[in-house]
């Protein structure tokens, strides 16, 4: 996984550049040719979405059976609402900051777009929001039905998915990307946005270091210990995400950090750790709040309006929980509410993968560590229970 995520990071560094400079050189045939490629790679993205939003939500649901406790639905509401709270966290960062970076929206004065050569479109099969409701009613009804043969129809299902996102859509990504920083190469307003992202990346940085402060000092007060006697020991995995910008591949680390504290109980450690490496991406959600504030500003001139940016934080957190363990799984998993609630062009969509690509292992990084301030808050609510079960 981390291989694979260091060469696709490699790839879409590639595709952006080739896409540069293709777009400021090329002349307007070229152009519709690479207008029509990129349309019809998104129309295979898109319709993708409403699929792995299936294909992964649904089974997770399913093997939530087996360890269906009150400590599973708290760790879920702890990972929801630590998500949500970071997404509050970062949209209130947004509209107080972004409109001082100075952005000058894109979409005036630019070279206008050439007809595209060809035109296919692959509407989805279904809606992202029919595709959300199916998966979790049909999640939900195997397990109470105890339908067995149809729990592993979802889980050959999701593996099914998982092929097809690693067969397909993370290679055609770079093509994708390429097309779409031509275009926006040619239009000729781009380039002068680089400098923004760069503060936007510093920003976020920022940002992951004060909510895992909130999240610890939370874990803090509820388990009363002392947080940071945790969080000392969780260096080396904050490193080994960086580095490897995979959650399950830091997990042995994570686990072996989280165990050296003592104030933590080994079985919350064992719990939770695990749990909490699938479910809970503040980090991600963080990032992908701001980034998709700024992309809107940068490419459409505004921001989004607060109720819809509240209906996409709670649909996001949501997604967050069920999100695809593969590269920029966060935004993957939530194409289709980037598209159908803040109303993203492909555009939109190629920029969000790219940036959010770019500084993935940051986001991986603090999802990580923020995982054990989840674990002190669970071991501060069970700590009776505990005691009593020794």
């Amino acid at each position: 996984m981390a291989k694979m995520k260091d060469s696709l990071i490699i790839k879409l560094i590639l595709g952006v550049l080739v896409g540069l400079i293709i777009g400021l050189y090329c002349n307007e045939s070229v152009i519709g040719i690479i207008q029509s490629i990129k349309f019809v790679l998104g129309q295979l993205i898109n319709f993708t979405v409403p699929l792995i939003i299936l294909g992964f939500i649904a089974p997770a649901i399913t093997k939530m059976k087996s360890n269906a406790s009150k400590m599973l639905g708290v760790m879920l509401l702890l990972a929801y609402f630590s998500s949500v709270g970071a997404a509050l966290f970062s949209m209130v960062a947004g509209y107080t900051l972004i409109p001082k970076l100075n952005i000058v929206s894109t979409v005036e004065g630019l070279k206008e777009l050439p007809e595209m050569i060809f035109k296919v479109e692959i509407p989805p099969v279904f809606s992202v929001m029919s595709a959300l409701v199916l998966a979790l009613f049909l999640g939900l009804a195997v397990v109470w039905t105890k339908s067995e043969n149809f729990e592993r129809l979802l889980d050959e299902f999701n593996n099914i998915m998982l092929k097809l996102v690693y067969a397909i859509i993370i290679p055609i990504l770079p093509f994708f990307i390429a097309s779409t920083f031509a275009t926006l190469a040619y239009e000729g307003g781009i380039t002068k946005q680089l400098p923004v992202f760069l503060k936007v990346v510093i920003i976020v940085l920022i940002g992951h270091f004060i909510w895992l402060t909130v999240l610890y000092g939370i874990g803090g007060a509820v388990s009363g210990k002392n947080p940071f006697s945790l969080l000392k020991h969780y260096g080396p995995a904050y490193l080994t995400a960086v580095g490897t910008m995979s959650s399950a591949a830091t997990l042995p680390v994570a686990l072996s950090c989280a165990k050296k504290s003592k104030v933590l109980d080994d079985d919350i450690a064992n719990f939770a750790i695990p749990l909490g490496s699938t479910v809970h991406l503040c980090g991600s959600v963080l990032t992908e709040i701001f980034f998709v504030m700024t992309v809107s500003q940068v490419l459409y001139g505004q921001l989004p309006a607060m109720g819809t940016m509240v209906l996409f934080i709670i649909l996001l957190g949501i997604f967050a929980v069920g999100a695809p363990g593969v590269p920029g799984g966060t935004v993957m998993a939530s194409l289709g509410i980037i598209i159908s609630v803040l109303g993203f062009d492909d555009s939109g969509v190629a920029l969000m993968l790219t940036i959010f690509a770019l500084q993935d292992s940051f986001g991986t990084a603090c999802n990580v560590v923020g995982d054990g301030a989840l674990a002190l808050i669970l071991n501060g609510v069970f700590k009776k229970e505990l005691a009593q079960n020794k």
